[in-house]
């Protein structure tokens, strides 16, 4: 996969809540998140970059059928995972119903950001589908519910075939929010991580 040429910036509109339900509506795991060897690596790369052996409160955002939340939730005391398409809600939902301390549920963001403070924020294969206005919003909810010496964990497709945006611009976007710093850092040729700490 190759960076598609022209001038980096985000959509000028998020990608809507329908196309995300028409995807689910046309197949039940629309990325192939539980056969594709990639995102298998990927979730493991992610497990073995957490700087903590448990965390008091996650958060994962974007969720989508729950593979990773499943993966995410014997490392939590508590974890709310969420999703804007039903369908993916009820999925994720019947992935980890064995884990009590798991709450998934439907959110849009950024307008859906949830109460309270968290010391995980997960977000995978989803900042990029975010206009300017909506990144920059979600952004800043993220940081504000992140608590001190919280971290934050992105992974997202290094390149998109036909997008300028893409997972180096979005991490760049999230790295740049006030007090956070990079402690680990995954580049490959089909996903980056990055972990980001706020510092105290």
């Amino acid at each position: 996969m190759t960076r598609a040429q022209g001038d980096p910036s985000p959509p000028d509109r998020s990608v809507s809540l329908d196309h995300f339900i028409g995807m689910y509506e046309a197949k039940t795991d629309p990325w192939d998140n539980a056969t594709k060897r990639s995102d298998q690596r990927k979730y493991a790369v992610a497990l073995a970059s957490l700087p903590r052996a448990r965390y008091r409160r996650a958060y994962e955002p974007g969720c989508a059928v729950g593979l990773f939340t499943r993966q995410l939730a014997p490392r939590c005391d508590e974890l709310l995972a969420v999703d804007a398409v039903p369908e993916a809600v009820r999925q994720a939902a019947a992935a980890v119903r064995e884990f009590p301390h798991v709450t998934v549920e439907q959110a849009v963001l950024p307008a859906d950001l949830p109460a309270g403070t968290f010391d995980l924020i997960v977000i995978g294969d989803l900042l990029y589908y975010l206009s300017g206005g909506d990144l920059a919003e979600l952004l800043s909810g993220l940081r504000t519910r992140l608590e001190p010496g919280g971290e934050i964990v992105a992974m997202h497709y290094r390149d998109r075939t036909g997008a300028t945006w893409d997972g180096a611009h979005v991490h760049d976007a999230l790295a740049a929010l006030p007090g956070l710093e990079r402690v680990v850092t995954h580049d490959d040729e089909w996903f980056l991580l990055d972990v980001l700490r706020l510092r105290p």
